[in-house]
């Protein structure tokens, strides 16, 4: 068990005075999210929220897409949880039925996506190409978004027979009939749907999106620290009281019920038949007919 000393997925700098920026630094896979990438992300999130110097964090991507999820071909999920120190309270990574499963989630997916969120600094999210189902779980917790103008936000994981991503948000970021149409149908939210919706903060063309996140940064950067911090808490603090917790563990449950459903019919952690044909054949993994 190893703390991160090192990044292999992330970069991390300080482009300007009072501004830290962590990359997403995995393009071969679009940002795949397997368990060192999370682990380095904690990681460099908590580097930039326990420098006093830095005022304000921005998460940003390389390559063509923000993120594609979770990386579904990881091999060894829950041995690989032993190589990095806990950073919650959870524990029976390896144990029998589905507590290795859920352990595992409400660590580095529900756990992280929170920790993140609360971070008492203000975070913007630079989102280009596809943000795709976990891919949400790194947007989502950050306080502002802008967006590219080609980005696109989707939830499929119903078509692969999950209720929705761990960190289940989407009432609070596209309100509840837009959130049922974006999970029933799967269908992606494009950069001008998520700025009408609330969801994102501005659309700006690809090239300038860089520089964009760093005026909001340096805008956010020139107030005083502390009002940013009692700012960032009454909101969340009043999101928390509307409900939005308690909904959120709620989701996270049927989440791990639905695991357990596709593990007794499928021997896997949700109904494959929604998997790209090519996935399922990377994966090893027959649906009942076979294919």
């Amino acid at each position: 068990m190893n703390a991160i000393s090192e990044f292999t997925f992330i970069q991390y700098e300080t482009p300007e005075d009072g501004i830290a920026r962590i990359w997403l630094n995995r393009p071969d896979t679009a940002n795949a999210q397997d368990t060192r990438f999370l682990y380095e992300l904690n990681a460099a999130f908590d580097k930039a929220a326990h420098d006093e110097d830095i005022r304000v964090i921005i998460l940003a991507a390389r390559g063509k897409h923000f993120s594609s999820g979770h990386d579904l071909g990881e091999k060894n999920w829950h041995a690989a949880m032993h190589d990095y120190p806990t950073v919650g309270t959870m524990c029976g990574f390896t144990c029998a039925g589905a507590e290795a499963q859920m352990a595992r989630e409400e660590e580095i997916y529900i756990g992280f996506s929170e920790r993140w969120r609360n971070i008492p600094k203000p975070t913007i999210a630079a989102v280009q190409g596809k943000c795709i189902a976990g891919g949400l779980m790194l947007a989502w917790p950050c306080d502002l978004i802008i967006a590219s103008d080609d980005a696109s936000f989707t939830d499929p994981t119903v078509s692969f027979g999950v209720g929705g991503v761990e960190f289940f948000n989407h009432l609070w970021e596209v309100g509840a009939r837009k959130a049922k149409e974006m999970l029933f149908t799967s269908d992606a939210l494009s950069a001008e749907d998520a700025l009408r919706l609330g969801m994102v903060n501005q659309i700006v063309p690809r090239a300038e999106l860089e520089e964009a996140a760093l005026t909001m940064a340096r805008k956010c950067a020139a107030k005083s620290r502390f009002a940013l911090k009692m700012a960032k808490k009454a909101i969340n603090g009043a999101q928390d009281a509307q409900g939005r917790d308690v909904a959120m563990q709620n989701a996270f449950h049927l989440h791990q019920l639905a695991h357990t459903h596709w593990l007794k019919v499928y021997d896997f952690l949700m109904d494959p038949s929604g998997l790209p044909e090519a996935t399922r054949r990377a994966l090893g993994i027959k649906t009942a007919d076979g294919s």
